[in-house]
């Protein structure tokens, strides 16, 4: 996959408590740990953000060994699910999880990591070109995976860098974690240039994290619309932070508003705002707004990524031409994946898309050729016989209550909206009142402690569910 050797001494990566690893010295640590592996088979590679981590997911891609990226802080019960259903041979694991292994056999360690021999001696199929596996549910233990190949791997992260201009002297600093697809490309991309990754598992939130970011003089960070409204509760346009080229912005649709400040703010520093849209069955990009048209283009999501192509079709799947027709968005390119796996059985299987992925997504194009994305196939509700975009009605929300946490949901003719502000339940009833005219009795809105969301920051909507009536 990478050519560590190209750049020898290099830095590839650094952490928060000053440790480094050099290209070269991520080549022979690959090499070493291959040899323990011994064959190409599945791998559980529990992620935090750290030297271990990334050294050994870059290992194991280079060797051709399958690793099934999960959060190193999935439940016990959901992991051992997993493990029961897909039967790994080793488990790269943070020495802090060791415990929980307790009858595995520990046959290297490395970088406060440990590589445990499961005892599942018995190998299955693998589809030859299956490169590694993301979950798409977060940290939910879900079975359902999707399934990457070296080719969309390689290609999607070179499309990255052409499109990014990415070199050698770029220091991204990790604000995602590594087992979400977005997160992960960010490596992916770098790990081409030859560039030094900054990894911490501190949070913007820490002071820790922003002097780490001064201290390494980041060039990059990436974030999902939540790291956003994050960054904007924190004053980040009053930061001081010579060393920023660049932040890109993708994992959902950023606001209106906060992509209007951010835009503006970058530009008048000099720097770029890049807006980028994908989904983990395109490996993780498909379209990304041009930083000279951040301002210009407020509320899109771009053109196709070089190497793709996007159109919308209409409901009987025939492609859409006019300008300001919304249809449902499909993306072509050699990024899309193979498909899903939901049991050790289907790593035997091929290439189910042919390149061709049906986003959900539902969106519109200008007069230019730019996209824009309004909303989920199946995130609409009829209310009354009237249909809704669950998506906008959030975005109208946190527009006019100051960016305060809410998610939409509902089933034809109940409309559930949850907050975590008990003196807006009122408030925001009246206003979506207003806003849609449906009447009070289709409307509840419920105060909960906080929204549940993945590890992408993604609203978990299944979960609310259980407070359906």
């Amino acid at each position: 996959m990478w050519n560590f050797k190209e750049y020898g001494e290099k830095t590839a990566i650094i952490d928060d408590a000053g440790n480094m690893v050099s290209y070269s010295e991520l080549e022979d640590f690959g090499e070493e740990i291959a040899q323990k592996v011994g064959r190409r088979c599945v791998v559980f590679s529990l992620c935090t953000n750290t030297i271990g981590s990334v050294a050994g997911y870059a290992s194991f891609m280079n060797h051709r060994i399958v690793p099934v990226m999960l959060n190193a802080h999935l439940e016990t019960e959901l992991l051992e699910h997993l493990i029961q259903v897909y039967h790994p041979a080793y488990i790269w694991t943070p020495d802090e999880n060791r415990e929980f292994f307790a009858g595995m056999e520990s046959v290297f360690s490395r970088y406060g990591y440990q590589l445990l021999k499961t005892g599942f001696e018995t190998d299955y199929e693998l589809y030859p070109e299956l490169g590694l596996l993301l979950t798409t549910s977060g940290s939910t233990g879900s079975p359902k995976f999707v399934r990457q190949s070296y080719r969309n791997v390689e290609s999607n992260a070179r499309s990255i860098v052409e499109y990014l201009e990415l070199d050698d002297t770029e220091r991204p600093i990790s604000t995602l974690p590594m087992n979400y697809t977005y997160g992960l490309s960010i490596i992916n991309s770098h790990f081409f240039v030859g560039a030094t990754l900054l990894m911490t598992e501190k949070t913007l939130m820490q002071k820790e994290f922003w002097k780490f970011f001064r201290e390494q003089e980041a060039t990059s960070f990436g974030g999902v619309p939540y790291t956003y409204e994050i960054l904007d509760k924190l004053r980040f346009y009053r930061m001081e932070l010579p060393s920023l080229r660049y932040s890109t912005q993708a994992g959902g649709k950023l606001s209106v508003e906060l992509h209007k400040k951010f835009a503006e703010n970058a530009f008048a520093n000099q720097r770029k705002f890049i807006v980028m849209y994908g989904q983990c069955e395109a490996t993780a990009r498909m379209g990304y707004l041009p930083a000279e048209y951040a301002v210009q283009k407020i509320g899109s999501m771009g053109i196709a990524i070089p190497g793709g192509t996007l159109s919308i079709i209409d409901v009987n799947g025939k492609e859409i031409q006019e300008t300001q027709v919304t249809g449902e968005l499909i993306y072509e390119g050699p990024n899309v994946t193979l498909g899903y796996a939901e049991c050790r059985e289907d790593l035997a299987k091929g290439d189910e898309r042919g390149g061709r992925l049906e986003t959900g997504d539902m969106a519109q194009k200008d007069e230019d050729g730019f996209f824009y994305i309004v909303g989920r196939k199946k995130r609409f509700l009829k209310i009354y016989g009237n249909r809704i975009n669950l998506d906008e009605l959030d975005r109208l929300i946190k527009s006019k209550f100051d960016f305060m946490e809410c998610a939409s949901s509902g089933v034809d003719d109940h409309l559930y909206i949850f907050v975590t502000d008990e003196r807006q339940v009122e408030p925001v009833k009246d206003f979506v009142v207003e806003k849609t005219g449906f009447n009070h009795a289709a409307i509840r809105v419920i105060k909960i402690d906080e929204i549940p969301k993945n590890d992408a920051g993604k609203v978990l909507y299944k979960k609310l569910t259980a407070y359906y009536s």
